[in-house]
């Protein structure tokens, strides 16, 4: 199965595991999943943290080597995925969040998320 991890999740994966609840940590382990991670997320992160919204231990090239290093797929962003976020309802403005949704859809792929309100978007969505 191929699962596309959130910016959360992969922040999550990356920096602390011990934060994953059980049952993601379980299917990012498998060697049956194809698990992918955004360029989107690395883009989120990498804003956030210049504008001072977040603060990072590591900078996002470093968390997107680690989840290379870790056995995740990067899933560059594609006109596709883009132009797929202009079909998605405004359950939820964040840009980010609508690029991952669209591309979990596109690809296919189920997103697996901390944000509860991602799941009105799709059964691919799985809430932690």
């Amino acid at each position: 199965m191929r699962l596309l991890v959130d910016t959360h999740v992969l922040l999550w994966a990356a920096a602390d595991p011990d934060r994953l609840p059980a049952s993601f940590r379980e299917r990012l382990e498998s060697p049956d999943n194809e698990v992918l991670f955004s360029a989107a997320s690395i883009w989120e992160l990498a804003i956030k943290a210049q504008i001072g919204r977040i603060s990072l231990a590591v900078l996002p090239e470093e968390i997107a080597r680690t989840a290379e290093e870790t056995g995740f797929a990067q899933l560059p962003i594609t006109a596709a995925h883009a132009a797929g976020v202009q079909r998605l309802p405004l359950h939820h403005r964040d840009p980010f969040d609508r690029l991952l949704i669209s591309q979990a859809l596109h690809e296919p792929a189920r997103l697996l998320t901390a944000d509860r309100f991602l799941a009105r978007y799709s059964d691919l969505v799985e809430v932690a």
